[in-house]
């Protein structure tokens, strides 16, 4: 027994280790309804695999550019026709778009 007393000083199987203390995911299965207990990355709350510093680049270094129909000169001239359009129907004219 005395043998394994001083070999508990240095056990590296009882030790705790700094992944051991980190932070864990805090999202949850949606099957087993148990939370992910992987780290989370320093700064989210989530791992990597649950979408911390996931997707593209925002504006214009994500580079994917479809349609305009979200810049700000499109939705300014929105809000401009949706305000003519009030104020026409406040002023009692019909319009006709045909």
């Amino acid at each position: 027994m005395e043998g394994r007393l001083a070999r508990t000083e240095g056990d590296h199987l009882n030790a705790v280790y700094p992944f051991q203390k980190s932070p864990r995911c805090s999202a949850t299965s949606k099957r087993s309804r148990k939370p992910c207990q992987a780290p989370a990355v320093k700064g989210w709350t989530v791992c990597r695999f649950h979408g911390a510093r996931g997707g593209g680049p925002k504006g214009k270094r994500n580079g994917m550019y479809r349609h305009g129909l979200c810049t700000n000169e499109a939705i300014a001239e929105r809000r401009l026709i949706r305000e003519l359009l009030q104020r026409c129907s406040t002023a009692g004219i019909k319009l006709r778009f045909r």
